[in-house]
């Protein structure tokens, strides 16, 4: 019953939202129609047999996303005319929209952790959220929907079907792979090494088996294209570094710094943060029934707090966060600011924080002022996930008592 009242919440809330943002929803323009083009430019030339990634091009330049974006894309040409009933695309990812508000009220009916009225805000208070759905029609809300399904089925200990659609996540958009530390911990948590080599390879398969026609073609280009995580970015768009001078955004020194302080935090926060047994983290290694603290089932705050802190870690130090990007993150601050909340962070500072998170998204274009008042929020978010509580799980906790 409190499940279907969630959902039927998440429909309504979603519904009003849209209604809230246009009713009829506005034809796109300008940037917006020349990414839509793009893409459809892109997948047109794979329908035309052109499988060779370096020669597939679009208006804003050469394709750059994996091969599960390509399938998904090439579905919205066809129904949409080959791409030019834009009317018809807003309203698949109305309902996309809609469908994600249920997986993610889902996640959180599970955890218990978020008051309710945090969700109006989630559903009815980011009109840059509905515009990158509805509007937009950019590629990150379809590998958002994939990887809250993927949470679910993980929630739901389905772990073998949770790494398939996390798969298929990162196959529409790499932006999948910052959960992947989390998932990688949980899943040695679970099940050991030995345990966990199969789950990744049904990750690894996914992306062969899609990817193939395209690494029979030309296996550097496809690789080099659709996985290079060496790509530089244009410093206009850059929503959290307009702060800096241009010649230190684009400075490889600067990169390979964030990448350091990104490794160096998800290994502090795997060390002291998820990992609360009192063994060594290297007994993670082990099968779980030969370690010296008796296995205890993940809970789903577990599941959730690795993966989404995972994600939230790696947008903190993200060499540039783009306008689209706000969806990658923006359906995990609720739990992230009040499921383990510091007792010095009130309800009106965490609304404060999501606040001025929505303003920095929302300033076109960014501003020093913007910029520096989104890292100052990621900066109060990342503290509180430190200094918040976090209890033992029972069952370690009367193991720890023991004599």
């Amino acid at each position: 019953m409190a499940a279907a009242r969630l959902a039927r919440t998440a429909l309504v809330a979603g519904g009003a939202a849209l209604h809230a943002a246009g009713g009829r929803l506005p034809l796109p323009s300008g940037d917006t129609e020349i990414d839509w083009k793009a893409y459809m430019t892109e997948v047109e030339g794979v329908i035309n047999g052109t499988y060779d990634y370096t020669q597939l091009q679009g208006d804003t330049g050469p394709l750059v996303y994996p091969a599960g974006f390509v399938y998904i894309f090439m579905g919205l040409y066809y129904v949409t005319g080959r791409g030019t009933d834009i009317r018809v695309a807003q309203h698949i990812f109305a309902v996309l929209y809609l469908a994600t508000l249920l997986l993610v009220f889902s996640i959180y009916h599970q955890t218990c952790k978020v008051p309710p009225f945090v969700f109006f805000f989630m559903c009815c208070a980011s009109y840059r959220v509905h515009s990158i759905f509805v509007l937009r029609l950019f590629n990150d809300p379809v590998a958002m929907a994939l990887l809250f399904l993927s949470i679910n089925l993980l929630l739901a200990q389905r772990w073998g079907w949770g790494c398939c659609c996390f798969s298929l996540a990162v196959s529409v958009k790499m932006n999948g792979l910052l959960f992947a530390p989390g998932l990688l911990f949980l899943l040695l948590t679970q099940f050991g090494l030995r345990g966990a080599l199969p789950k990744l390879g049904i990750c690894a398969l996914l992306q062969v088996v899609l990817g193939l026609p395209f690494l029979l073609e030309n296996p550097t280009g496809y690789l080099s294209r659709s996985f290079d995580l060496g790509r530089q970015f244009l410093f206009r768009w850059t929503v959290n570094w307009r702060f800096l001078p241009e010649a230190v955004f684009l400075h490889r020194a600067f990169h390979l710094l964030l990448l350091a302080a990104h490794l160096t935090l998800l290994l502090l926060f795997a060390l002291h943060r998820w990992h609360r047994t009192g063994e060594s983290i290297l007994s993670l290694l082990k099968d779980p029934s030969k370690r010296k603290v008796p296995p205890q089932p993940l809970t789903p705050n577990q599941i959730v707090s690795a993966l989404f802190t995972s994600n939230f870690i790696g947008i903190c130090f993200s060499r540039s966060l783009h306008y689209q990007f706000y969806v990658w993150y923006f359906h995990t601050l609720p739990y992230l600011l009040w499921a383990m909340p510091a007792r010095w962070l009130t309800h009106l500072l965490r609304l404060l924080v999501l606040g001025l998170i929505e303003l920095s998204w929302n300033t076109y274009p960014s501003t020093s002022g913007s910029s520096a008042a989104l890292h100052v929020c990621h900066a109060v978010i990342l503290l509180q996930l430190w200094l918040g509580p976090q209890p033992y799980p029972k069952g370690i906790q009367h193991s720890k008592k023991a004599p």
